[in-house]
């Protein structure tokens, strides 16, 4: 058995935490701080009000608010040539998954120099990058403490990952009450994204005894509380119980990995501008069930963290039966169609399965699937 763990130096989690920021850039000696943002954290005042807590204590606070929903890797550089004219030595990111990856690749050019595509691929840094603290506003991705920053390469429409220890954000502050401005939709498809990251951890063959144990938390937590936010975001116990599901998630799949619903998700979401919770949230069901086979053990543990009564059941009975409670999950989240997606055609569906065995990912997919299977699952997933 051999393992790696990798962790931002802090997480801190808990309502109104966001006001503890400008402390912890004080503590890390940034005096030029870039906010690294998208224009709907601006309009809602969410960005200006952590600027001002970050101007107490830093010399020079601006904001970057050029984050689009899959980031681009065009964008990252117009980030990073922003942070080299104001010589910037500590970077922010605020907001969903695409805020932090874009503050992230920012955080690497700011140190490392060149473009965002220098660095696709696992364990490509030379040094540290600028120290970079996350604040997430969704309940999803968990970007917050992973080690990847997946970033769109502009000329071939592929996601493109930076996949290195050194991306780790050095802190990150998991404030639930930012969560609250959330609409519905959002909710559901970052909290499906949440536990999609929480089932393929535990599932995926780089799973390791301590992501287990956080991946079948995150997915009993994610369970329980995510109807409960998309039917009430003003429900705080739900927003704090999914911000805290999506941390562990977050955990657990940056230290295992995840597989074939990110391998799909994540070639739509390129080909596409598909938004990747929504990519996920499509395809959990389907490449779940097509996992089941080759761990019916560790599918059962999953159907019991979602809370099936699996008392009489074998194995594969309680395997399936997670499968409907995820799908049923998804019905009742109000999750679209794959054929109802934007811009999707059947014709692609060759190209598409060619990038999703491509993956980086792929290989760590519960179940052995190649370009075959994954144009076979993309075409089950049209059927439905």
């Amino acid at each position: 058995m051999s393992f790696a763990f990798y962790a931002p130096q802090k997480t801190k989690f808990g309502g109104g935490v966001v006001a503890e920021v400008g402390e912890e850039v004080r503590r890390l000696g940034g005096s030029h701080v870039l906010v690294v943002t998208d224009p709907g954290l601006v309009k809602s005042g969410i960005a200006e009000r952590l600027v001002a807590i970050v101007r107490e204590h830093a010399e020079l606070v601006e904001i970057f608010d050029g984050v689009v929903a899959n980031p681009m890797d065009d964008d990252c550089a117009r980030g990073a040539s922003l942070a080299s004219d104001m010589k910037a030595d500590l970077i922010i990111g605020l907001g969903g998954g695409s805020s932090m990856d874009t503050a992230k690749a920012i955080a690497v050019i700011s140190t490392h120099g060149g473009k965002p595509s220098d660095y696709f691929g696992a364990d490509t840094l030379r040094k540290p990058i600028a120290p970079l603290v996350c604040v997430p506003t969704t309940a999803g991705t968990g970007s917050e403490v992973t080690p990847f920053a997946v970033i769109t390469d502009s000329k071939t429409r592929v996601k493109m990952n930076i996949l290195d220890p050194g991306v780790v954000p050095t802190s990150s502050f998991v404030d639930p009450e930012l969560t609250v401005s959330m609409p519905a939709s959002l909710t559901a498809a970052t909290g499906m994204d949440a536990l999609t990251h929480a089932v393929e951890a535990y599932t995926c063959k780089l799973a390791n005894p301590l992501t287990d144990a956080l991946a079948l938390k995150a997915v009993r937590i994610i369970a329980g509380s995510l109807r409960r936010a998309v039917a009430d975001g003003a429900d705080l116990n739900a927003r704090e119980e999914m911000a805290l599901g999506s941390l562990i998630a977050g955990f657990a799949f940056g230290n295992a990995d995840v597989g074939g619903v990110h391998c799909m998700a994540e070639a739509i979401g390129g080909f596409y501008d598909t938004p990747h919770g929504v990519a996920n949230s499509v395809f959990l069901p389907l490449v779940t069930e097509f996992n089941v086979p080759s761990d019916l053990r560790k599918h059962a543990d999953v159907a019991v963290a979602l809370g099936v009564d699996t008392a009489g059941m074998n194995e594969a009975e309680a395997s399936a039966a997670g499968v409907a409670a995820i799908r049923q999950l998804a019905a009742d989240l109000s999750i679209p169609k794959f054929s109802e997606l934007k811009g999707v055609k059947e014709s692609d569906f060759g190209t598409l399965a060619k990038l999703a065995a491509a993956n980086v990912s792929a290989d760590s997919n519960a179940r052995v699937a190649g370009e075959a299977e994954y144009l076979e699952l993309y075409s089950k997933a049209w059927a439905e």
